[in-house]
């Protein structure tokens, strides 16, 4: 297994210098799950009998859950997104829900989170909100709230290169997740399947786990799937980032000519046991791989994290 989890190690980190040698917001370890440093220890050497000093690659300090410890083994670097707004449509707030976990995951990156809850505003409205955030985050409940209207302003946004963000639940809780991810990209989610439990990276070709050597799973070995969970049909489109428990599809993303879109059926975990592996983690470099920077550049990223760049050159 550490065999297996260092070559995953050592193919994120040539990719890591590739794609994130110029770009201010993301820290170093970038697309790596296991993520290691270079230290030097001291080891009796019997052929001299004496002390020697060699040079070790380790993976770094690990919290409880086994992933790494730390902000800095992030995707994005603290404070890297200042002044970006992330909209939500807040329409399932039921068993205290109240959006407050992930909103002060989110405020490290330096996003801000606008809500609207339990039900949608007026098409006007949500577009003009909408003008002011970088992306939308969509928390489905049981009944279809958005109309054609709606979708109307949510699809010029998706088209925009504006990052989406669809999650649902265990039927029925994705009305709204069904009719905006069939609607932008011809995708749609089922089932009630009990999950609540920890995924590891996913090896071997098994189709459980987190999938390695994505900027979404920067940092993670280990992510809790939610309780009771919805499946994501399979699409030719789609790229799987989290396999669930029983082998269904919880997360994947779209990526498609300069667009963005993460669909979800476990949105429990913003929520419930929040604590366990890897939520806030994974909450944190969700947002900052929808911000899009790789179509919008440096206009997304806080000017502060640009001049400190500029310094350090």
């Amino acid at each position: 297994m550490k065999t297996s989890k260092l070559i995953i190690a050592g193919l994120a980190l040539s990719f890591s210098f590739l794609s994130t040698s110029t770009f201010a917001q993301y820290n170093r370890c970038a697309a790596k799950n296991v993520i290691t440093e270079t230290t030097e220890e001291v080891y009796y050497d019997a052929e001299t009998q004496s002390q020697q000093t060699r040079t070790v690659e380790r993976e770094v300090a690990a919290d409880s859950y086994g992933n790494a410890q730390g902000n800095q083994y992030d995707l994005a670097i603290d404070g890297a997104f200042e002044g970006q707004t992330i909209a939500v449509l807040h329409l399932y707030t039921g068993e205290s829900f109240d959006f407050e976990l992930p909103k002060n995951a989110l405020k490290e990156k330096g996003f801000s989170v606008y809500r609207w809850m339990n039900k949608p505003p007026s098409a006007e409205e949500l577009k003009e909100g909408l003008d002011r955030a970088c992306q939308l985050w969509i928390v489905s409940s049981s009944t279809q709230m958005l109309n054609e209207s709606h979708m109307k302003v949510i699809k010029e946004f998706f088209d925009s290169g504006k990052g989406v963000y669809i999650w649902g639940d265990n039927q029925p809780f994705y009305a709204d997740a069904n009719y905006v991810a069939k609607e932008l990209i011809g995708v749609e989610m089922t089932g009630n399947t009990t999950g609540n439990q920890v995924v590891d990276l996913m090896m071997g070709g098994k189709k459980v786990g987190v999938m390695p050597n994505h900027l979404i799973t920067t940092g993670l070995q280990h992510l809790y799937e939610g309780i009771t969970i919805a499946t994501l049909s399979e699409h030719e489109d789609l790229e799987p980032i989290v396999y669930g428990s029983a082998g269904n599809l919880v997360t994947a993303v779209y990526e498609k000519d300069g667009k963005r879109l993460i669909l979800d059926g476990g949105f429990t975990r913003l929520y419930v046991n929040w604590d366990t592996a890897g939520t806030g983690r994974y909450v944190k470099n969700a947002a900052a791989w929808l911000v899009n920077y790789e179509r919008f550049g440096d206009d997304v990223v806080s000017n502060v994290v640009l001049e400190e760049e500029i310094v350090e050159e």
